[in-house]
């Protein structure tokens, strides 16, 4: 439970990057061994791109990190509930496990609008803990859209 609260804390120092380059404050890390050996976070605004959510450029880096795309020793903290791509991907990569924060009830598929980590025909199984730091992760979220909200009124 320490190395959960630890790891989360480094993903909001992630969510925080994003934060200040204007993009949805999403951070995610990717452990290995008890050492943190990828970071990430949200850049779909400043890419352009829709697949750069936080847990997908951590993916990327881990797998670099490792010379193979098969993280099955790996953990991956994250400060929002994963969307259906990044879960997607977190099985595809084998992650052992996925730790989250915040619950996403508009696009989570860790069980708030649909659990792809409970589909039975899938050959990998990735071990979902929630609730991680989840009043921090979804503060910085809210205190983001409050902000953008406050913007747009002007």
């Amino acid at each position: 439970m320490q190395d959960d609260i630890r790891f989360m804390r480094e993903a909001l120092k992630s969510a925080k990057k994003a934060f200040d380059l204007d993009e949805t404050p999403v951070g995610a890390v990717i452990t290995l061994d008890g050492k943190i050996i990828a970071r990430g976070y949200n850049l779909r605004e400043t890419s352009q791109d829709p697949t750069q959510h936080a847990e997908m450029i951590a993916i990327r880096k881990a797998a670099r990190k490792i010379g193979g795309w098969r993280l099955n020793e790996c953990d991956m903290y994250v400060t929002l509930e994963p969307c259906p791509m990044c879960a997607g991907a977190i099985i595809q990569a084998r992650l052992r496990n996925l730790i989250f924060g915040a619950a996403d009830p508009k696009a989570g598929a860790a069980g708030s609008v649909v659990d792809l980590f409970t589909v039975e025909k899938f050959n990998h199984k990735v071990n979902v803990t929630s609730g991680i730091l989840a009043d921090e992760c979804g503060g910085i979220l809210k205190e983001f859209f409050r902000q953008r909200r406050k913007i747009k009124s002007k």
